[in-house]
């Protein structure tokens, strides 16, 4: 099948678009992310107070809601293009500091430096982004146009030349485009890395007629935020994704699956997906052509397991989200045993870019098994966490040091777990390590969806492996005995160990578990699950050791194993501010009017630790708990 008419017929909603735009020419704009990242956090009151200064000032601005750039430790955030002068990005802001930029930069001409995070271009005294070790290492490609266009205007997106790989696409028979993919070597970014073109060619050489291609939006590992980002600051790009995988699959339906926690995604989706459709780009006779698809939103419950693809499918055939067997694989047999596409949100996003800039672009970036880049989710104990997008090899110091700025609180790192609950915790000995597939595999971890947690010396790693386990083990949809039955018995043991209840065997039984949940798993969530617990048993041993023979915690974070202790020549007589932060009143003040804590009623909830003035320091915690009893009878 080949279409002649797609590229004129976009061209001409193209120049619309750009005409319709051209009323903006000539005034200030002022970009405002408002996904859920600055919502979170008053973006919302931002856009009120801006739209408020400049109609009181009758200034010719527009105000536009945007999406997110990545930046997301300093929203609320907006970008100042003012005519004549280099646009200008300002973090942190609030109503004040958005009441006074209208008045300060555009009508007297002082750009405010001292709330400015960079300038978007050259400028006379701002720093540009790329000035910053952040700028030099970053590749923005899926994240090119996010914070910078109306998610919820499809002009916006026509003008960079949105849906302009669609028309290409249908221009060429299918299996050009599947050559294309295959070319690239994309490779699935939703943790398995499988080959997307092979996907594609499996299902699109079917003898059946009817076809299903699912975006997989269902983005359920903690600390991950990255397709809900995308979904929020660029749809069409993942729509324009979504349809060309159509298109080469021969599928005539496609279905967005996103979980109903991300409110915002959907909204944003629904919206783009309507504009598509008035326009004639998404729905029957797509762009001119012949080629027609229906595109639908199905609001998954925010099940973990249903990011599987099988379980996903079996939850929108109205089934319980469990994992099925495989072969045959859905490319073959997928939704309603059809040959079914599942691609994720990051993969797809990369579609229209290969189709635009071609196989051999894709390839110059990254590395020969893991070409293009790689967006990941910032969270944990990052000065600067948010979302990055890096070439494929860069490795894990300079997306921690570099792009996210090191560890907060001048602390000592200690770890980074990436690839969300089912991957791994490496240590400071591992940071040079390249991230892609191979190499993380080798290393403990692996790729995952994208989520990376960082975390500092103040982390316990019995603790962290026991959180992550304690989050698989209540997701587990139930149907393998190993997985169901055995990470709960690993999650027992760990909570006995950090309650310093461990005994010396614990270590070889949960190594042995392991390895039943691994094998005994249907699915590759099962699988994985007791990922965490290895890489922190390979890497940080010391630490297990510490909790079962000792009975103490090293990092001072396991409730049972700690106490806190008020160092008497430390404590200031005439300061009450522990006393008064306590929220259980376990502080009192002894015959000398020193503060002493009463270990029967202490919670261990760490406010009189945060109370204390930091010129006195006088409290502190301790581990093993007696060591307090000690320290109280004088005893060294």
């Amino acid at each position: 099948m080949s279409n002649k008419n797609a590229s004129p017929a976009l061209e001409q909603l193209r120049d619309q678009a750009i005409k319709n735009r051209a009323s903006l020419e000539g005034k200030t704009l002022i970009l405002v992310g408002t996904a859920t990242c600055g919502r979170a956090v008053g973006a919302l009151d931002v856009v009120r107070v801006f739209r408020e200064e400049i109609e009181r000032l009758q200034l010719d601005a527009a105000v536009i809601e945007v999406g997110c750039m990545g930046h997301c430790y300093a929203e609320p955030m907006a970008v100042i293009y003012k005519p004549g002068e280099p646009g200008i990005c300002y973090g942190y802001l609030n109503e004040g500091i958005a009441a006074r930029l209208p008045q300060d930069y555009l009508v007297e001409g002082d750009p405010c430096a001292e709330f400015a995070l960079a300038a978007m271009e050259v400028h006379e005294y701002i720093p540009t982004f790329q000035d910053f070790p952040r700028g030099l290492i970053e590749q923005k490609a899926v994240m090119e146009h996010c914070g910078y266009i109306d998610p919820e205007n499809i002009e916006n997106y026509l003008a960079v030349g949105g849906y302009g790989s669609l028309a290409a696409a249908l221009d060429r028979n299918p299996s050009e485009v599947i050559g294309e993919i295959k070319d690239s070597v994309l490779r699935g970014r939703g943790g398995a890395g499988f080959p997307t073109g092979l996907k594609w060619e499996m299902c699109g050489g079917s003898q059946e007629k009817t076809r299903y291609v699912i975006c997989n939006a269902d983005e359920g590992d903690p600390g991950a935020f990255m397709d809900r980002t995308i979904l929020e600051s660029n749809p069409h790009l993942v729509i324009e994704g979504l349809a060309i995988a159509a298109y080469c699959a021969g599928a005539a339906k496609a279905y967005f699956y996103v979980r109903a926690e991300y409110p915002l995604a959907v909204e944003r989706i629904k919206k783009a997906l309507q504009q598509a459709e008035k326009l004639g780009i998404i729905g029957k006779s797509m762009l001119g052509t012949k080629y027609s698809l229906d595109i639908e939103v199905f609001q998954g419950s925010g099940a973990f397991v249903c990011g599987e693809e099988t379980a996903l499918i079996a939850s929108m055939e109205g089934e319980p989200g469990l994992p099925r067997h495989r072969p045959p694989y859905p490319a073959v047999a997928g939704l309603f045993g059809k040959p079914t596409v599942i691609d994720n949100v990051k993969t797809l996003s990369y579609v229209p870019l290969i189709i635009k800039n071609g196989a051999g672009w894709f390839r110059s970036i990254g590395t020969e098994k893991s070409p293009g880049t790689a967006i990941f989710a910032l969270a944990g104990k990052l000065v600067n966490t948010g979302l990055a997008e890096v070439p494929m090899g860069t490795t894990l110091s300079q997306i921690i040091y570099d792009v996210g700025s090191g560890i907060a609180g001048n602390k000592k790192f200690k770890a980074v777990q990436i690839g969300g609950p089912s991957g791994g915790c490496l240590p400071e000995e591992t940071l040079d390590t390249p991230v892609d597939y191979e190499s993380l595999s080798k290393a403990g971890a692996m790729m995952g969806s994208g989520g990376m947690v960082v975390l500092d010396e103040g982390d316990c790693m019995v603790e962290i492996a026991r959180f992550f386990l304690d989050f698989t083990q209540k997701e587990s949809c139930g149907k393998c005995t190993f997985c169901r039955l055995g990470t709960k018995h690993m999650l027992d043991i760990l909570e006995r160990i950090t309650k310093g209840e461990g005994r010396p065997e614990d270590i070889n039984l949960l190594l042995e578990l392991a390895e039943d949940v691994r094998a005994g798993s249907l699915c590759n969530l099962g699988k994985t699950a007791p990922n965490p617990v290895l890489s922190t048993l390979r890497y940080f041993r010391q630490e297990y050791d510490a909790h079962i023979n000792e009975k103490r915690c090293p990092s001072l974070m396991c409730k049972d194993l700690i106490a806190y202790y008020i160092l008497p020549d430390k404590c200031e007589r005439s300061c009450d501010a522990c006393v008064g932060s306590c929220p259980v009143e376990a502080i009192f003040s002894n015959e000398d009017r020193i503060k002493v804590i009463n270990q029967e009623k202490c919670v261990k909830c760490d406010s009189c630790l945060v109370a204390c003035p930091p010129q006195y320091r006088a409290v502190i915690k301790v581990s093993p708990p007696d060591e307090v009893l000690r320290r109280e009878k004088g005893v060294k």
